[in-house]
């Protein structure tokens, strides 16, 4: 499989697709804030949480879930609520369908929430390194500045089959090759167009990974909308498995 320049170079810099595919699953403490979780009308607190995501296919979970013992298990067809033991306190089949004519501050139910948690989350972990994967298709898009630096623009069309933010997602990389901001529209929320900052980077088991998350929505001119910060992720305590 040929790779795209900007990608494999992009590949080599966060730790290699050898290295990475050694791995089964990533998990991560995080911490997570911003206004977009009260649009929807949902209680968000500063509590720490562990996501676990698989490399190898689109599951994701996320413990705890409105509950000591509860935890959020995500598939594209599926999301679900159980106990520790594995019951099943609630769960949505074909989960997409249920966002169908949902706007920015459409109310969303714990389902609802799970299904974009899950999804978000295992897109962020696995970037770039699902972009590997031989269904994407890519086309390089303009370089932005920001602060001096060029970042150069990598536009990603995702399968179908991977239930994500939307299927043209942009990716814009620095001189040293490292994920800087992710670009995409939010479909589930009425499609706003988001701009989603990384940084802070540090280095697990050769492979490295950003600590700082911070999504605001995206101006027709490619600007960042820095007012509100829509959504905040704080991660650390990495581990592979």
């Amino acid at each position: 499989m040929t790779v795209h320049p900007l990608l494999a170079e992009a590949l080599d810099a966060h730790g290699g697709l050898e290295r990475w595919r050694r791995f089964g699953s990533l998990s991560a403490t995080i911490v997570t804030g911003g206004e977009f979780w009260a649009m929807k009308d949902v209680v968000q607190d500063s509590d720490p949480r562990r996501s676990t995501v698989d490399i190898r296919r689109e599951w994701a979970t996320l413990n705890p879930y409105g509950n000591p013992d509860w935890t959020s298990v995500f598939t594209p067809d599926r999301i679900a609520i159980e106990d520790r033991s594995g019951a099943v306190i609630a769960e949505r089949l074909d989960p997409r369908a249920a966002f169908a004519g949902h706007g920015m501050t459409t109310p969303w139910d714990p389902l609802h929430r799970a299904y974009f948690n899950g999804y978000a989350l295992w897109t962020y972990f696995n970037a770039p390194f699902i972009l590997a994967d031989p269904d994407f298709a890519f086309e390089e898009i303009a370089p932005i500045e920001n602060d001096g630096e060029t970042w150069r623009g990598l536009r990603a069309i995702f399968p179908e089959a991977i239930a994500t933010h939307s299927q043209v997602q942009d990716f814009y990389f620095g001189a040293d090759g490292l994920l800087r901001r992710h670009d995409y529209h939010v479909d589930v929320a009425g499609g706003f167009a988001g701009a989603h900052l990384v940084s802070d980077f540090v280095n697990v088991d050769g492979i490295k990974l950003p600590t700082r998350r911070r999504a605001y929505q995206r101006n027709d001119d490619l600007s960042v909308r820095f007012d509100p910060l829509m959504v905040s992720i704080d991660l650390s305590d990495f581990r592979f498995g």
